[in-house]
């Protein structure tokens, strides 16, 4: 007698739906345990979490929906090439990029006098163009020899990242320290704090346009994939790229294109971030959210709604997270938590079965 996974054939609506619920629950309950193995009070461990990321008022939801709007940009990357069955695993490599593009228009190309309108919408073009950039070189490959676009997006994170390095730690180091000057207040991405002077309950609250533009693009995500030929064109290629070849698709055309605007989706979380958020360019402003976001991705099923919540629930986790010390823990919890979520994502497609 011996096991054996097969996928389910069709998956009831109680299993698809419930089993992010179940891994949820069961990643709490293991976390919970953990802690008390620590010597942590698990109840009040998690009351803060839940304290700090969601139910905190204002300031705590403000905070969450911050960390959101970069795992929902770059979720929306990921979903767009994973839509046509193009592996861009490097968000990462192209959020860095579009941070590092952002930060040379703020700190290097415009002068500090110009106005916030022309500014801004410069460094967010360049993201855009940067991440893009990045996105098109296994985009490319991938069109003209078949190369895989998983060893390439993802390698070209780590050759981003160093490229970051040099402008952080030399050609735009602020005074020898591991970061650039700060942009010109100019240059801020608005916040709804700025609104206090009308709204004093505004006052300290995080939140910037960034998450709105992110809301504007999930919407613009689900129009292009569900109403236009683009859209249909990639859901094709997906299903069969000889089947798109056959009804005379431009299917290479489409590889490098996909990844190109994935690429731009990236680069413009990291503008957003560095624009809205840090202010200046520096050593892991976002810690490895390009990849959190492939998770996010696949959790949401690509559906761009889905990404939204999904990436506002996992925001609230790693807010909550930082308030129990130490950190390590923290780190810790988030895997848990993660892991079991991804296990019972995988048994609601999957089962495993006895056979002689």
């Amino acid at each position: 007698m011996r096991l054996r996974v097969e996928p389910r054939l069709v998956p009831s609506r109680l299993v698809r739906f419930g089993a992010p619920v179940t891994g949820l629950l069961a990643g709490l309950l293991l976390s919970a345990g953990m802690l008390e193995l620590f010597g942590i009070s698990s109840p009040r461990a998690l009351a803060a979490i839940v304290q700090s990321g969601f139910a905190g008022g204002l300031y705590a939801i403000s905070d969450t929906l911050t960390v959101a709007t970069p795992l929902i940009l770059c979720g929306l990357a990921c979903a767009l090439a994973f839509k046509a069955r193009l592996w861009n695993v490097g968000a990462e490599g192209q959020l860095f990029l579009g941070a590092w593009a952002a930060t040379g228009v703020a700190i290097a190309l415009l002068p500090e006098g110009t106005p916030g309108w022309l500014a801004i919408p410069a460094m967010a073009a360049a993201g855009f163009a940067a991440g893009a950039a990045w996105g098109a070189v296994p985009g490319a490959l991938k069109a003209r020899f078949g190369t895989s676009e998983i060893l390439t997006s993802l390698m070209l994170v780590y050759v981003a990242a160093h490229w970051n390095n040099y402008f952080i730690y030399s050609a735009w180091s602020d005074r020898g320290f591991q970061m650039t000057r700060l942009f010109p207040r100019a240059f801020w991405l608005p916040r709804v704090a700025d609104l206090a002077s009308i709204w004093p309950g505004a006052a300290g609250l995080t939140l910037h346009v960034g998450f709105f533009l992110a809301l504007l693009l999930a919407a613009a995500f689900w129009f292009v994939m569900f109403r236009t030929r683009f859209g249909f064109e990639l859901k094709v290629s997906g299903i069969s790229e000889k089947t798109a070849h056959y009804a005379g698709m431009p299917v290479k055309r489409n590889i490098v294109l996909v990844l190109v605007l994935s690429g731009g989706l990236a680069g413009l979380a990291g503008a957003c971030e560095v624009a809205g958020v840090v202010h200046r360019l520096q050593e892991n402003f976002l810690p490895g959210y390009g990849f959190t976001a492939i998770l996010v991705a696949w959790l949401a099923r690509l559906n761009p709604a889905a990404i939204v919540l999904v990436s506002f629930l996992l925001s609230g986790l790693l807010v909550g997270a930082r308030e129990v010390q130490p950190s390590g823990i923290a780190m810790m919890l988030q895997g848990i938590v993660l892991t079991c979520v991804v296990a019972a994502d995988f048994f609601s497609s999957n089962r495993i079965r006895r056979v002689p």
